[in-house]
């Protein structure tokens, strides 16, 4: 049997292990990305393996999270991750000149490369058919140094798509019905794969969107073949030297099977609180909208702005609801304006804004009390906002432009009545606008790193002891996002570059005492239910929480990225072997773990944890690296000893 393009592209940069799915590999990384809310530590990161540049074809660092700047910190942010990037030879985007995902697929995305990017969006890099793969920003720090990227072995979900999308349909649409078949965790461990006659007719940003929130099913990433389509883009975005063809073999298999006609497909949308929530358009509509926002990471293309643009056209929103865009970059908007998307925008009442993140990270943008918001936006995770009332609906560009017009969640179909469905193809040539990204240069390797106050030196962490002996600061239930962990917004951003300060945030949102208690006590341990820590790549939600002193977490499971992040920052994951122990748990429990040390050194997989006084077993589901980082107190502590002793980690 021959091989799906998943197995073709890793093995391709296959650098330890073997293609089993669960088995741990390594493997090599092509380019690298970082944005501002986890770049700034992810730098720091870098910078403290003592390398002079980075070993990656590729680096880029993004500034399109932390845009506000109301005092002087995220200013200071910026100027560091500028300064730094100019010394060790990374691409840096300033703000105001796009989304990381979005400008990284328009400038540097090449097909069957390898993407590692410190955040969990990364998949959509699949628009040009690049493995994207979110992660920790220390492991996207150790990649630009030259290390392999270590993760177990994914299944591979072959998803055979055919027919084409109706009219008022969307790519937005695709990547719902996913969710609503699968949801927020039953792709965990999957890269999925799309292929069969249906993927010719999506386009790379339709490609794009659908790879954004293939992060939402929990998969690890999300790939298409590149054909005709991958390079009309390419081409129309001035790169067209950068395509290849690139498709399954022949009678290639895959793990898992799924299979969606396009056609089929219906209006659909994510209700609160979750991404996972999805129903047809139809049996929520009539539900009043206060709020309507179109882009973020996700539908925020030329294309998904034009169908705006185009439905609005001649047209103002509803009185009661209020319009905002936010273009996934500067040269999304320069075509948007060139096409005459920006003017119908502007009649219809709507408020552009500049290219970022924004209301998704909390960063403005905040609903009022009590009001619906709806959005073209990944997430809908409560509190994600910047109101922990939040009432925000996940749909497409379709179903927003629909509802803005009407005032309530209107079913897009219903317009068309009153005016044919504007299908939007890419321009044959983009506007290209690359003027604002600083390239790397050996005048620029001269550069003085600038570090403002609010600019610390990481916390240095102690190895594990022999025994430990804890208290259980907080438990809490299933499918616990690390936004609830460690929240986003405007009050917190500023603060990701110094630990200490930041800190005081970890699960604000659901318990505000919790940094003080943690405190208060030697050794942490926190308790959960399935799915812990879904969600963003943050490394902050294991960092700040290891700074408070939790040590260890048992949860019934976890989520990819943040099980990894915790044994980089040497906090240990464990799973309870029966479920039911769970309930044996609550704050203020006491836990011993009796010689923790010799069972993770000599690679048990069964720990025994005492609970006020009843022996209870855990597992723990680790690799022998992550042991070894364990043990340590970390993978920085691992990785300076080794270097130090050998120069090599690999």
């Amino acid at each position: 049997m021959g091989k799906n393009l998943t197995q073709r592209i890793l093995q391709s940069h296959l650098v330890q292990g073997t293609l089993k799915p669960g088995q741990e590999i390594a493997l090599r990384i092509d380019q690298t990305l970082l944005q501002d809310a986890t770049g700034t530590v992810a730098m720091l990161e870098f910078e403290s393996l003592g390398i002079d540049s980075v070993k990656v074809e590729l680096a880029a660092q993004y500034v399109d999270h932390n845009l506000l700047q109301v005092d002087s910190r995220n200013a200071d942010d910026h100027r560091y991750l500028q300064t730094a990037c100019a010394k060790y030879g990374v691409y840096f985007s300033p703000p105001g000149n796009g989304i990381c995902h979005q400008v990284h697929m328009e400038r540097f995305g090449m097909p069957g490369k390898i993407l590692l990017g410190a955040d969990s969006h990364t998949p959509s890099a699949a628009g040009v058919s690049v493995l994207g793969i979110g992660a920790g920003g220390l492991d996207v720090a150790m990649a630009m140094a030259g290390y392999p990227y270590h993760l177990d072995c994914p299944k591979v979900l072959g998803v055979k798509l055919t027919g084409r999308l109706s009219e008022w349909v969307s790519a937005k649409d695709v990547i719902l019905e996913m969710l609503r078949r699968h949801g927020v965790k039953g792709c965990v461990g999957k890269i999925i794969e799309y292929y069969g006659p249906g993927v010719k007719n999506l386009s790379a940003t339709d490609r794009e969107t659908i790879g954004n929130m293939g992060t939402e099913l929990g998969a690890t990433s999300t790939i298409f073949p590149s054909d005709d389509n991958t390079r009309k883009y390419l081409e129309a975005t001035g790169r067209g030297d950068a395509w290849k063809e690139l498709s399954p073999d022949e009678g290639a298999g895959y793990d898992e099977y799924d299979e969606i006609d396009l056609s089929s497909l219906e209006p659909l949308i994510a209700c609160p609180p979750s991404p996972g929530s999805v129903v047809p358009v139809r049996e929520v509509a009539g539900v009043k909208v206060d709020q309507v926002i179109i882009g973020a990471c996700v539908n925020s293309s030329f294309r998904d702005l034009m169908v705006v643009g185009r439905t609005l056209e001649g047209r103002h929103h509803h009185q009661n609801t209020f319009l905002h865009i936010n273009p996934g970059s500067r040269q999304v908007l320069e075509n948007v304006v060139h096409y005459g998307g920006a003017i119908s925008l502007l009649k219809a009442g709507a408020r552009i804004h500049q290219s970022g993140c924004l209301g998704c990270v909390g960063m403005g943008q905040c609903a009022g009390t009590g009001q619906v918001s709806l959005r073209t936006f990944p997430r809908n995770f409560p509190g994600r906002s910047g109101n922990k009332q939040d009432m925000v609906y996940l749909c497409s560009p379709e179903t927003a432009a629909a509802s803005a017009l009407k005032g309530v969640i209107t079913d897009p179909r219903d317009l068309s009545d009153e005016m044919d469905y504007p299908r939007i193809e890419d321009p044959p040539r983009y506007i290209i606008d690359d003027g604002s990204i600083i390239a790397p240069s050996g005048e620029l390797r001269k550069t003085e790193v600038i570090r403002g106050p609010n600019i610390k030196l990481l916390p240095a962490f102690s190895p594990l002891p022999d025994s430990l002996r804890a208290e259980v600061v907080i438990k809490v239930g299933d499918d616990v996002s690390t936004d609830a962990i460690m929240p986003a917004g405007n009050e917190v951003l500023p603060f990701r570059s110094n630990i200490e300060a930041l800190s005081g945030f970890v699960f604000f949102q659901i318990d505000p005492e919790f940094s003080k208690r943690a405190r208060a006590k030697e050794n942490g341990v926190v308790i959960a239910g399935e799915n812990y820590g879904q969600g963003s790549s943050r490394e902050h939600a294991a960092l700040a929480p290891r700074y408070l002193g939790i040590r260890v977490k048992i949860a019934k499971s976890f989520a990819r990225i943040h099980r990894a992040n915790l044994c980089n920052f040497g906090i240990v994951p464990l799973v309870f072997r029966t479920p039911t122990d769970y309930d044996l748990f609550n704050n203020d429990s006491k836990l011993v773990f009796h010689r923790l040390k010799e069972h993770i050194e000599r690679g048990d997989r069964e720990i025994p944890v005492k609970v006020n006084g009843k022996e209870v077993i855990t597992l723990l589901q680790v690799s022998d690296r992550e042991r070894k980082y364990l043990l340590a107190g970390g993978a920085l502590n691992y990785v300076k000893t080794v270097v130090s002793k050998s120069g090599d980690i690999s």
